[in-house]
């Protein structure tokens, strides 16, 4: 579908196996460089734009890496309640005060994704909001044991079981729950 595209060497910087799998669904045929950016955001970056933010600080990373013949994508995905950011969990601890957090309550999914080449850069972001029921202590724990969400914001995989005993409800793209909107980014090549 995208021809276009067949001058380009696509890279994902990104070593998410939910990002691959997405970018796969829409057959486009993809190298996965990742890198280690720096994911530190400073204080004035707030919100919503702290995830297009870190998406191009991440593509950033690739400035000496990227050719003329390169399309490079980066995104960076944050929960959000009440525009306070809930990042990855560093331990069990946190990941049960996130889990303690969204229970009950109505929060924000923002994926920031930058398309970048050398010559062209082109930054956006989606929203969806993502209903929780009440978890028990038992639920959480037992999540937390069993899937270890340590690489994912706010500690959940909407994907796994928590989504399928937790998600009452969802507002926007699914897959940008997941972390990367898939729709919104085929959408976004094709005007490229």
């Amino acid at each position: 579908m995208l021809d276009n595209f067949k001058k380009y060497r696509i890279i994902l910087g990104s070593n998410s196996p939910r990002r691959q799998e997405l970018l796969k669904g829409i057959h486009i045929n993809f190298e996965v460089i990742p890198t280690d950016a720096d994911e530190y955001l400073p204080a004035h970056i707030q919100g919503i734009e702290a995830a297009g933010y870190l998406a191009e600080r991440k593509a950033d990373s690739y400035k000496d890496i990227i050719t003329d013949h390169d399309l490079l994508i980066t995104a960076d995905t944050i929960v959000l309640y009440e525009n306070r950011i809930l990042g990855k969990p560093h331990n069990k601890q946190e990941a049960t005060e996130m889990l303690r957090f969204l229970s009950g309550k109505t929060h924000q999914v923002v994926t920031g994704v930058c398309i970048h080449t050398i010559n062209r850069r082109h930054i956006f972001h989606t929203v969806t909001e993502v209903r929780f029921s009440n978890l028990t202590e038992d639920e959480i724990d037992y999540y937390i044991e069993n899937y270890k969400p340590y690489d994912k914001a706010g500690a959940y995989g909407v994907q796994e079981w928590i989504g399928f005993i937790a998600v009452e409800h969802i507002n926007g793209s699914y897959f940008n729950v997941m972390g990367l909107p898939i729709q919104r980014l085929y959408q976004e090549l094709k005007k490229w």
